[in-house]
């Protein structure tokens, strides 16, 4: 699933498939890296979306108090 079309939900939903793989120790040492560079990736994009929902409402809210 190609994060542009992934939902705020679906990421944190990954990021904590990922979390559990590795405190449960499922990843090899082989899927470790590229699993952590994922949840950077998740991470990032999760603060990207919360960020820009915030600017969205402080917005609304802006518009609201001037009517």
């Amino acid at each position: 699933m190609k994060k542009k079309t992934m939902t705020y939900e679906e990421a944190v939903a990954r990021l904590e498939t990922l979390v559990g793989q590795v405190e449960n120790n499922e990843l090899g040492i082989d899927s470790l890296a590229p699993a952590l560079r994922e949840a950077q990736e998740l991470i990032a994009f999760c603060k990207q979306k919360l960020y820009a929902t915030d600017e969205e409402i402080q917005k609304i809210l802006q518009e609201t108090e001037k009517e």
